[in-house]
C-alpha cells in the first residue's frame, strides 16, 4: 500500500499520509498528541504528512426535527458549529506547531535548548480540514481522498451499550476505512 501511495504522490515527495480525526473532546486531542509524540518527535525524520480533520455536523442535523420556527434558529446554529470547528482546528494547529520542552530532556542524549523557549517546532508537513458531515463518513472519505496509510482516532471508552446507542466513530472507521486505523485510548487514572 505504501508503494502505491508513493507512486501516486507528486514527484519528489515520498512521505506517507496520516489522517488524524479530532473533535472537541479531550480524547481526540489525547490521540493527536500521542501520534505527535510517537511519529513526529523532534530530531526524528518525519515519515508522514499529517492531515488533521474535524467534522462539522450540518445545522439541520444538529437541530433535528424541530417544530415551527426551527428555520429561524438554523443560521445561529450554523455560526456556532463553524466557531466550534475553527476552535478545534486552531487547537490542533497549536499542538502540531509545538512540542513541550520537557520532551527534549527525555531524549537520549538530552537536547539542550534555550531557557527562554517554551516550545520547539514539531510537525513540518501538516494540513487542516474542517468538513461538513457525519464524522464517520468524513474521516473515511479523507482517508480515500488523501490516500492515507494510517488513520488516528481517539476512543471515548464507552461500554458496549452506549456504543450501540450512540454509535462509535472509531469502531466504524476500524471496519470501513481502507487503511490502518490506530485507536488511541486515554488511560484511566486510578484513584
Amino acid at each position: 500500500m505504501a508503494e502505491a501511495a508513493a507512486a501516486a504522490a507528486p514527484e519528489g515527495t515520498t512521505k506517507m499520509t496520516m489522517v488524524a480525526g479530532v473533535d472537541e473532546s479531550e480524547h481526540s486531542f489525547y490521540a493527536l498528541q500521542w501520534a505527535l509524540t510517537h511519529f513526529f518527535a523532534p530530531g526524528q525524520a518525519q515519515q508522514y504528512r499529517l492531515v488533521v480533520v474535524t467534522a462539522k455536523p450540518s445545522a439541520a442535523s444538529a437541530v433535528g426535527l424541530a417544530g415551527p420556527g426551527a428555520a429561524d434558529v438554523l443560521p445561529f446554529v450554523e455560526a456556532d458549529l463553524k466557531r466550534t470547528a475553527l476552535r478545534v482546528i486552531d487547537k490542533a494547529k497549536e499542538l502540531c506547531a509545538q512540542v513541550p520542552t520537557d520532551y527534549c530532556t527525555r531524549l537520549q542524549p538530552p537536547v539542550m535548548i534555550r531557557r527562554d523557549l517554551d516550545l520547539l517546532p514539531q510537525v513540518s508537513d501538516a494540513e487542516f480540514e474542517a468538513l461538513e458531515g457525519d464524522a464517520r463518513n468524513v474521516l473515511c472519505d479523507a482517508v480515500e481522498r488523501h490516500h492515507a496509510e494510517m488513520l488516528v482516532v481517539g476512543s471515548h471508552g464507552y461500554g458496549a451499550i452506549k456504543r450501540a446507542v450512540l454509535g462509535s466513530v472509531s469502531d466504524y472507521c476500524a471496519h470501513h476505512a481502507h487503511c490502518t486505523v490506530m485507536i488511541v485510548k486515554k488511560p484511566k487514572h486510578k484513584h
